[in-house]
């Protein structure tokens, strides 16, 4: 399968070269960078320190499409709907990882899945996607007698709070109590907030270092509390998700597909 990345020379995009390189049945078709980066002309393997791959960082995103199977996008919001009207247009796999997305960027991602497949996940981690599953469970069996809080940490770089996986585990824990996530969501407190509303799902968000990501999910009742916990410590984790969904999606009908659908979880 011939796979591409877009935005391949950032700290994730270079994991995700690895992971490709290191995947059964898998070869870099190439990838992209914004006009004036350093990285643009150079070979990808060479990039990130090991054979030369024969696959060009070019400037070029519908080049790229058109000679992949699939491609792969960790970038920004902006980027992933020109890629993903791409990726419609010409038929090809899309695996979209970018965080930040609107409502308004979601349904423009539906839109195109319609065309093509799509598989979007705010963590392509196993581990994270298992943890959404527990969590919607323990949500569904636990009453709103326990209060859901949901914890995070990422390093001091990134950029949007809470992070997408952070929300993704709101959603499960609101889909296991049949709520809409943004109608009892507390994403901060600040000052006098008064009494914990009865079924708020709330927010805390740590910023700082190089945490690669921390989630707990807190289901805290009077007199005893369980807590649903995950630590990345790589984002190789998150590239071998990515290069796993790519090659679950060849052959898929157009659509647009979650982790937990590659897992059959």
């Amino acid at each position: 399968m011939k796979i591409g990345i877009v935005g391949c020379a950032g700290r994730m995009g270079r994991m995700l070269i690895n992971a490709v390189l290191d995947a059964e049945g898998c070869a870099l078709s190439g990838g992209t960078e914004r006009m004036g980066n350093d990285a643009l002309d150079r070979d990808m393997g060479e990039l990130v320190g090991r054979d030369h791959a024969g696959a060009v960082i070019e400037s070029d995103a519908r080049a790229l499409f058109k000679r992949s199977d699939a491609v792969i996008d960790f970038t920004a919001p902006v980027a992933t709907l020109a890629h993903a009207e791409l990726a419609a247009e010409l038929g090809r796999v899309l695996v979209v990882g970018t965080t930040g997305l609107s409502r308004d960027d979601e349904a423009a991602l539906a839109k195109a899945a319609e065309r093509c497949p799509v598989v979007y996940a705010p963590n392509f981690s196993v581990g994270v996607n298992l943890l959404m599953a527990l969590t919607e469970r323990a949500a569904a069996i636990l009453a709103d007698d326990y209060d859901i809080e949901i914890v995070e940490m990422h390093h001091r770089h990134k950029v949007d709070a809470p992070s997408g996986t952070a929300l993704g585990l709101g959603r499960s824990a609101a889909k296991g109590r049949a709520v809409a996530l943004d109608q009892v969501w507390c994403k901060s407190r600040d000052g006098h907030t008064g009494a914990r509303p009865k079924g708020e799902i709330g927010f805390a968000t740590l910023r700082g270092g190089d945490v690669v990501g921390d989630h707990t999910v807190m289901f805290a009742a009077e007199g005893e509390r369980v807590e649903l916990t995950h630590k990345a410590s790589s984002r190789a984790v998150f590239a071998k998700g990515a290069v796993r969904a790519a090659l679950w999606a060849k052959g898929q009908k157009p659509g647009l597909y979650s982790m937990r659908d590659v897992l059959g979880i």
